[in-house]
């Protein structure tokens, strides 16, 4: 059964015994989205992601998709599909027969089968492959044979579990490629659970960002990194300071932040050179100033090269207050 259209989670809880997983979180993710759930270990993510594919049982709260409610229903009533972190293909069959065995499972004739297979083989780059097993393909490989076989179901949500971790780095920015080219293909909604911020900043429409089984803030990948909820959101998206100010709570973006005194209507503080570390395009400063602690700095190469830093020296840094921004919480 494929069901079309919203994701809508409503008050949804998780618990395991004493200890709360989950914790009555609502989330509606529109028809077509590409959404990935973030968050540090046990941040209670992939309990959500569970929870919505049916393979674990919901405490409390309700699991919408399209006009039904799906919370009870088994995993192949639900219209969704679940391709898990392992994979786990058959190692006796064929990749062919790997990515046709749930059609086979629901007595889809050969024929038709083989039919479905191939289509979303074609999608994935697998068909001068169908013949050989999974031990004779390498891991990106077996990742679009898990991939396919979880697509020829029709679902109308596919969730992915941590679906690139296993991967190097090379190979995991070709598959994002794939990915973010799949879901603008097949139209349907991708979850996907991560703990990479790049990952999720390059792939999703939508960003849930979890911590201590609760949505810390969920919105494009440019409202979370331009505007975190929260000190917890800027640390975990990376690439900001989060400083107490005048007695607020503030975020500057480490891109933001420039060596030397500034003009007179600048944020201006001295600290002691802690790191230096180069990366190429740019260098990573780290000046330890007095109670605001230490606060990075990413340098444009030319900039910094121009006056570079030592450690151990004491040199100034400066901002626009304009690119201070609130937070509601530490």
């Amino acid at each position: 059964m494929k069901t079309e259209g919203n994701l809508e989670l409503v008050k949804l809880t998780k618990r395991y015994g004493a200890t709360t997983a989950v914790d009555a979180i609502d989330l509606r993710v529109p028809a077509g989205t590409y959404c990935c759930f973030l968050g540090p270990s046990g941040c209670g993510k992939s309990s959500t992601m569970r929870m919505i594919a049916g393979h674990e049982s919901v405490s409390a709260g309700d699991i919408i998709l399209g006009a039904d409610n799906v919370t009870d229903r088994a995993p192949a009533q639900r219209g969704t599909a679940m391709m898990f972190q392992s994979y786990a293909l058959f190692p006796h069959l064929t990749v062919l027969d790997n990515v046709a065995f749930s059609l086979k499972m629901k007595g889809v004739g050969r024929t038709e089968r083989v039919r479905k297979a191939r289509a979303v083989m074609e999608l994935v780059d697998l068909i001068p492959f169908e013949s050989r097993m999974p031990a004779q393909l390498s891991g990106g490989q077996q990742q679009r044979v898990a991939l396919a076989r979880a697509l020829v179901t029709d679902p109308g949500i596919l969730l992915l579990d941590e679906p690139l971790s296993a991967l190097d780095p090379f190979l995991r920015l070709r598959v994002r490629t794939e990915l973010k080219r799949l879901q603008r293909e097949l139209g349907i909604s991708f979850l996907h659970v991560t703990h990479g911020q790049d990952e999720a900043m390059a792939l999703a429409d939508l960003v849930v960002i979890m911590k201590d089984g609760r949505i810390e803030q969920a919105g494009t990948p440019q409202d979370v990194f331009h505007r975190p909820a929260t000190g917890f959101v800027a640390r975990f998206m990376g690439g900001h300071n989060v400083l107490t100010l005048d007695g607020r709570t503030v975020s500057v973006r480490a891109d933001r932040i420039r060596m030397g005194p500034g003009a007179a209507d600048m944020r201006a503080m001295t600290g002691e050179v802690r790191g230096v570390e180069y990366a190429g395009a740019h260098v990573t400063l780290v000046i330890h100033a007095g109670e605001a602690g230490e606060i990075t700095a990413v340098i444009p190469e030319e900039q910094f090269y121009a006056e570079p830093a030592e450690l151990g020296q004491t040199r100034a840094i400066h901002w626009s207050r304009g690119d201070e921004f609130t937070l509601q919480a530490a």
